[in-house]
């Protein structure tokens, strides 16, 4: 594991729409592993990296990675006459994760506060939950301001020698094996397009329009796949942390291919990657399958417990078999021409 790629990854700020800071270091990766390298107007970050053995006569399959970029977050909404901050959430957050949690405002420069605990036995209702920054009205006003993002303070924590700990593996686990499978990829037979997308977790918004730019044939999105945990049972989500990456055979957006899929266990069992079923959630998998004439879509990740909160889990090996898979899917893709073409 490339562990300095992943807590940079995993600390660097972004939420919808405000993706900057992480699509700089996604872009800095990228840049040396690809032919070409653009943003679009979107703020997608698209890497292209040329067949090294085009087939005679028709061009390469197209092949995409994707990853979304951002992470749920919060926007300031209202200042009161006591300092307090009010927020907007931006992304699926769950009331009762956040609250008692640090954050930091990035208004003109970087403020700290804590998300207030409510006075009774359950959490306020997000409308009515407050910031307090320890500063009086008056210094608040002077460095932050309506519209300035908000992030959770948590960073990545080793919790024990193989799990961490994060605030964003939705989706930063994905952006980390999208980056460090090119860098470990040797030659492929199909170009492959590495895509860090964008405002993911506000219905799906920057993928549909880096995929209608590349038309592409067959395609992976990396996300995490649900997983059981406390207060979830095994029957609810399937995939177990530490039981090898999940490949998606359904979520709430995605059909994948059944003959697409088989090809995903195949090369697992081939290359000796764990792997396990996965069904539930919803990704940019949706836009690489219907957008144009259409391509064989599905995602694959780590399992990640409590998705949406400050404090989601995910086991090194698992991440580990996402970025070998990731790889073989790549160097092995022109296996799929006849059912992609």
């Amino acid at each position: 594991m490339n562990r300095e790629l992943l807590e940079t990854v995993c600390n660097t700020p972004g939420i919808p729409g405000f993706e900057d800071p992480i699509q700089q270091v996604v872009r800095g990766v990228l840049e040396p592993r690809c032919d070409e390298i653009r943003r679009d107007r979107m703020g997608n970050v698209i890497g292209l990296r040329r067949a090294a053995r085009p087939p005679a006569g028709d061009r390469p399959l197209r092949a995409v990675l994707a990853a979304h970029a951002d992470e749920i977050g919060m926007m300031v909404k209202h200042i009161d006459a006591e300092g307090f901050v009010r927020f907007e959430p931006v992304g699926g957050l769950n009331a009762q994760a956040i609250v008692s949690q640090q954050v930091i405002i990035h208004g003109r420069e970087p403020v700290r506060g804590v998300v207030v605990p409510g006075r009774g036995d359950k959490p306020p209702d997000m409308k009515d939950m407050l910031i307090d920054v320890g500063l009086c009205s008056e210094d608040v006003c002077r460095r932050i301001g309506v519209g300035d993002v908000i992030t959770f303070a948590q960073g990545l924590v080793p919790l024990n020698e193989k799990v961490f700990m994060g605030r964003n593996f939705d989706d930063r686990l994905g952006t980390y094996c999208l980056l460090e499978a090119m860098n470990r990829l040797g030659e492929t037979a199909v170009d492959v397009y590495a895509v860090s997308t964008v405002q993911e977790e506000k219905g799906v918004r920057g993928m549909p329009v880096a995929a209608f730019a590349i038309e592409p044939d067959v395609g992976l999105a990396i996300d995490g796949s649900v997983t059981w945990g406390a207060h979830i049972p095994k029957h609810e989500n399937i995939c177990a942390m530490g039981g090898g990456t999940g490949i998606y055979l359904m979520d709430g957006l995605t059909i994948a291919d059944p003959r697409l899929t088989r090809f995903l266990f195949d090369l697992c069992h081939r290359h000796d990657i764990r792997c396990q079923p996965n069904i539930g959630g919803g990704t940019d998998a949706a836009a690489i399958q219907r957008t144009g004439r259409g391509a064989l879509a599905t995602t694959i990740g780590a399992p990640t417990r409590y998705m949406h909160s400050t404090v989601q889990l995910a086991h090194a090996d698992d991440i580990e078999a996402t970025v070998q898979l990731l790889v073989a899917f790549l160097e092995h893709a022109h296996e799929l021409e006849a059912i992609a073409r």
